[in-house]
């Protein structure tokens, strides 16, 4: 599991990495859906709304924040850090085009978990661990819910990636339940997930899957 970072100070897991989808929870809503996959193993939750808005990003992110207390799932907002900063989220993700790693510590302090999505060794090679506390490694395969990703890099680029990287990484895109065990071989201390929880009718039921399959690689 991935634990304990330099910025925060305190430890945090990040072994089952929910990405929230407001289109694939729309049945339920994105509350709802993150609250029944930590109550199946998701350890970290992320709120990734693009298009709603920084004043719906905060309305979400509390109710998230409220819904998750006393769970120890960390709750991490994608790029706004206004919004993280009102919904007193553990920390923010970024990614290439969004505000660089540098500016975005300085705003949320040196407690905040801050992570930064990579595409390449490179990429990798330059988190800064003073900076950032995990990569977004990937995507490792196509993936329905981000079509305009880089091209996947399949197993082998995951494992360049994460060879490269000075801080842990989590793999992203298209994971599903029977890639945990060659993820986590590569090195990865943590996987991401969208659809194959939140495209779910039980997403609970499919948080436990994952895991199962992720404690067992250490039972």
């Amino acid at each position: 599991m991935t634990q304990g970072a330099p910025c925060l100070g305190r430890s945090f897991d990040l072994s089952l990495y929910l990405v929230l989808d407001p289109g694939l929870c729309a049945g339920i809503g994105m509350v709802e859906t993150a609250r029944r996959a930590v109550a199946g193993g998701v350890s970290a939750v992320q709120l990734r709304d693009k298009a709603g808005g920084t004043a719906a990003m905060i309305e979400t992110g509390r109710a998230l924040k409220a819904a998750l207390a006393g769970s120890g799932a960390v709750l991490i907002i994608n790029d706004d850090v206004e919004a993280a900063a009102a919904i007193g989220a553990d920390g923010v993700h970024i990614g290439q085009g969004d505000m660089g790693a540098a500016e975005t510590r300085a705003l949320i302090g040196p407690r905040a978990i801050l992570g930064l999505t990579v595409e390449t060794p490179a990429l990798a090679a330059a988190a800064d661990p003073a900076l950032v506390d995990y990569i977004g490694a990937g995507p490792v395969f196509a993936t329905p819910t981000k079509p305009d990703h880089k091209t996947p890099v399949g197993l082998d680029g995951l494992k360049a990636q994460i060879a490269a990287s000075p801080v842990p990484a989590v793999a992203i895109g298209g994971l599903k339940t029977g890639h945990v065990a060659e993820v986590f071989a590569v090195g990865a201390q943590g996987l991401a997930v969208v659809s194959a929880i939140c495209g779910q009718p039980d997403p609970e039921a499919a948080a436990r899957r994952f895991r199962t399959e992720i404690d067992g690689l250490s039972g």
